[in-house]
């Protein structure tokens, strides 16, 4: 903690979180979840309990007059065993609305991943540090801090040199979205650059982000999350999680999606729900998983490795997902008005392509999910859009 401050310290607690389904308080402080308890309890792995403990899309968000404010976290890192370790992650600081600052936070415990193929791990525990903010405009403003969106954040404190109060409610609709590593902002610099938040801030909405990293798989407990989150607007983004770790065949995938869509309609029945089919990804358009690490040439990129002779049999690719989905949501749109589709290279297809290629061969890289999210403020939040303003 510095002293050339007079700080005043306000306890970390759920009403001053948004994007959150839910809080742990742990020997360190308070640590955001995107999965509520009872869901957290039927994960099948670590790839997804790591992935909905990294706070993507969750911020504090409070009002206050002070110029310095620091936030001590315990954050957990993630780094593969023979590959440099990635920089830290950014907190992204807003002030009405507007990215003003941004800082990092040192140390903290470190999750080397061992094995890309079983994601086994090993932790190394180290300590906690500070985030701190200085020279920032006076006078009452409202200020929300984006955490780092790919490391897991255990708040401990925040101080600042002036009174805190929870944001006042805006008004905003509340968007719920889910989809995949893209969605959960992989490759994407800091927190408020991944194309959800993006696209919140375009549609002038609350962003509740569930893009969890390899893990839009249909899951129940998911669809269930989604059914008990209250929300204006909901969106699905599906696919290409399902085909890259082949986790079922065709005849399974049709019947998954319309049990995870009837879940989210029993809390949801009129909400405007769309459903995003995959962008465009190359290595997987019409060629089955499993998706396995390549590091020829000394980078990592993905591959696939299920033969396109198998879609005959019901094996999955990226056209193929899209068409089923399609055919779903038409299917159900006679019975339900407020469900729509869009097929996900509308987002990000072979012009965008083109212009922003895929590094590792299937998350964007940050000028990709700029584009994903000005297409999205565009198609969805835009005039005509699933998700526009209805006046009257």
């Amino acid at each position: 903690m510095s002293t050339e401050h007079d700080w005043i310290t306000t306890p970390v607690t759920a009403d001053i979180l948004r994007g959150f389904l839910d809080v742990e308080a742990t020997a360190h402080g308070l640590l955001p979840h995107r999965l509520p308890a009872r869901a957290r309890r039927q994960i099948p792995d670590d790839q997804l309990a790591v992935a909905e403990a990294q706070p993507s899309g969750v911020r504090l968000a409070f009002r206050t007059r002070a110029t310095a404010i620091e936030l001590d976290t315990l954050p957990t890192k993630r780094v593969y065993r023979g590959f440099p370790a990635p920089p830290d992650g950014v907190y992204d600081l807003l002030v009405d609305g507007r990215l003003t600052a941004q800082a990092t936070v040192a140390g903290g415990n470190v999750r080397t991943i061992t094995d890309m193929f079983t994601q086994s791990s090993e932790l190394t525990e180290g300590p906690a540090g500070t985030a701190r903010f200085a020279d920032l405009p006076a006078g009452d403003k409202d200020v929300e801090i984006w955490l780092p969106h790919t490391e897991i954040t255990e708040l401990i404190a925040l101080r600042t040199d002036a009174p805190v109060e929870p944001a006042p409610d805006n008004g905003r609709r509340v968007w719920l979205h889910h989809g995949s590593s893209i969605s959960h902002g992989s490759n994407a610099g800091h927190p408020t650059a991944i194309w959800p938040a993006l696209a919140a801030a375009e549609g002038g909405v609350e962003l509740v982000n569930m893009g969890f990293g390899g893990s839009a798989l249909l899951d129940p407990f998911t669809a269930r999350a989604m059914r008990d989150t209250p929300a204006d607007l909901i969106s699905v983004k599906v696919g290409i999680n399902v085909v890259n770790a082949d986790v079922m065949r065709l005849r399974a995938f049709g019947p998954a999606v319309h049990g995870f869509l009837d879940t989210i309609r029993e809390g949801h029945p009129a909400t405007p729900l769309l459903v995003v089919s995959p962008i465009l990804c190359p290595v997987q358009e019409d060629t089955p998983g499993p998706l396995v690490p390549d590091f020829d040439g000394g980078t990592l990129r993905f591959k696939a490795t299920g033969d396109p002779a198998e879609r005959a049999a019901g094996r999955l690719t990226l056209n193929v997902i899209r068409d089923e989905l399609a055919r779903i949501v038409e299917r159900r749109a006679a019975d339900d008005p407020n469900l729509y589709y869009l097929d996900g290279r509308e987002l990000y297809g072979e012009k965008d392509h083109e212009e922003f290629p895929l590094p590792d061969g299937i998350h964007p890289d940050q000028a990709g999910h700029r584009r994903i999210g000005e297409n999205f403020g565009r198609l969805v939040f835009g005039d005509g859009g699933a998700f526009a303003t209805v006046s009257g």
